[in-house]
C-alpha cells in the first residue's frame, strides 16, 4: 500500500524533506509504519517522542493504514 508522509518540525529537520511516499506490503498498523520508519530513517530516533496523525485526526499505534492514507509525524509542541 502507498502512503503519503507528512513531516513536521524536528521530524522535517531530521529527514531534510516535509513529504514523502512510501510503500508497505499488506497489513500495517501505525506502530508497524514507526518502526518501519525509524529502521528505514535512524534519524528519527534523534527526536524523542512524536505522535502520529491519519487523514488529519490523531492515531493510536493500533490503527490499521489504508492504501493513500496521510499520514503526519508530529513532535512534542512547547510554547507560552
Amino acid at each position: 500500500m502507498k502512503l503519503k508522509l507528512l513531516f513536521f518540525g524536528i521530524t522535517s529537520d531530521l529527514m531534510g524533506v516535509r513529504q514523502l511516499e512510501i510503500a508497505l506490503e499488506g497489513l500495517a498498523s501505525v506502530a508497524y509504519l514507526k518502526r518501519v520508519l525509524e529502521e528505514k530513517y535512524p534519524q528519527l530516533k534523534e527526536c524523542n517522542s512524536y505522535a502520529f496523525a491519519v487523514n488529519e485526526a490523531y492515531a493510536l499505534d493500533s490503527l490499521l493504514l489504508k492504501e493513500n492514507d496521510v499520514v503526519a509525524l508530529i513532535p512534542p509542541v512547547s510554547g507560552g
